[in-house]
């Protein structure tokens, strides 16, 4: 049994698609604000996506996807397996993978749940671009590691690096929303690197939002917006909108 918000939150791979599709019935989608006990058994902090596996819990999305490759990524009835078989490749996905997790997530909420403050000193308009060019920065360092050719960041095909970043990446329009603009430049309109830069990133932007499992597994944004409406106004009660709000980590 896999605990997880109605094609919101999990981070969706090609064999989390195949579970889907063949093992629906192990899938539990969870109200937010009405957590069901089976879950804060397993989970007592409530986080979702929890895995129920033999009776015991695991519960990161990250983690969860490692283990689901442990346990079926060679097996050929599940598709291709989603590491690299190299091992230097696949520390490498781990260290970017942590890079989303550690860098660009906490900075994609700071940008979205920045408030102005009305204060003397720095603008609020110059508050707001600093979050914006912070976030921006983790993005282009994140796209100078990737394959040069793509479209994925290994190369041709999608592995598991690709589809952690993917639920934040595709949903980048909530800053031309909320915010202002994502603010990467428009082709043709940036410095030479961050043409090279940013041409490769929208490679890998297209080939990531074209894909039908994320298609699948995406909702519509008007679904979205008063979820995103909560963050934007930097009233969001999650623990990671509390724990962006307070500068800290997710306990």
């Amino acid at each position: 049994m896999i605990y997880t918000w109605p094609r919101l939150s999990i981070k969706i791979n090609e064999l989390w698609w195949f579970k889907y599709e063949k093992v629906e019935r192990l899938i539990q989608a969870v109200n937010p604000y009405h957590k069901p006990e089976a879950l804060l058994k397993l989970n007592p902090r409530g986080l979702v996506p929890t895995l129920e596996y033999h009776g015991k819990p695991l519960f990161e999305s990250n983690v969860i996807n490692e283990f689901v490759e442990d346990v079926y990524g060679t097996d050929e009835t599940y598709g291709r397996p989603l590491r690299p078989q190299d091992p230097y490749q696949r520390a490498r996905g781990r260290i970017w993978t942590d890079f989303i997790t550690s860098r660009i997530i906490p900075s994609f909420h700071r940008f979205l749940q920045f408030q102005p403050t009305g204060k003397s000193g720095d603008s609020d308009d110059e508050g707001l671009a600093a979050k914006r060019t912070e976030f921006l920065g983790y993005l282009k360092d994140f796209t100078r590691e990737m394959d040069t050719t793509g479209p994925y960041f290994f190369g041709s095909e999608p592995h598991l690096i690709d589809f952690a970043f993917a639920p934040w990446a595709v949903r980048l329009w909530v800053f031309d929303h909320f915010k202002g603009g994502l603010g990467i430049p428009e082709e043709g309109k940036g410095t030479a690197e961050d043409e090279r830069v940013w041409s490769r990133w929208r490679k890998w932007h297209s080939a990531i939002e074209g894909r039908e499992t994320i298609k699948k597994t995406t909702s519509e944004k008007e679904h979205y917006l008063p979820i995103y409406q909560r963050y934007a106004d930097d009233k969001a009660q999650s623990e990671l909108a509390k724990a962006t709000r307070k500068g800290t980590g997710v306990p």
